[in-house]
């Protein structure tokens, strides 16, 4: 890639419980996820996962390197194969 890379790649909500009772100590968050190289003290381009509680203004958001971000997709991996759900079923 050349040039300035802002590049949104999916965003969703993640899967709180329904029940707005049960959302105290589970609140309903908003993921995004980006190619970025705009990140202040960073030289290079990093794929960017941002979460946020709608309505409150709470953001967090991890700039992960190519090997960084690489661990997360293994451990995602192990967590879905975990609770028997193959890690390319969904989202293809």
């Amino acid at each position: 890639m050349t040039g300035p890379v802002k590049q949104s790649i999916d965003a969703g909500w993640d899967d709180a419980p329904a029940d707005p009772d049960d959302r105290e100590d589970t609140p309903a968050a908003w993921w995004i996820l980006n190619l970025v190289d705009d990140v202040e003290g960073i030289d290079d381009i990093r794929v960017q996962l941002v979460m946020e509680v709608p309505g409150t203004g709470e953001r967090i958001a991890a700039h992960l390197a190519p090997a960084t971000a690489r661990r997360l997709r293994a451990a995602l991996t192990t967590a879905l194969r975990t609770v028997g759900a193959d890690a390319e079923e969904e989202g293809q």
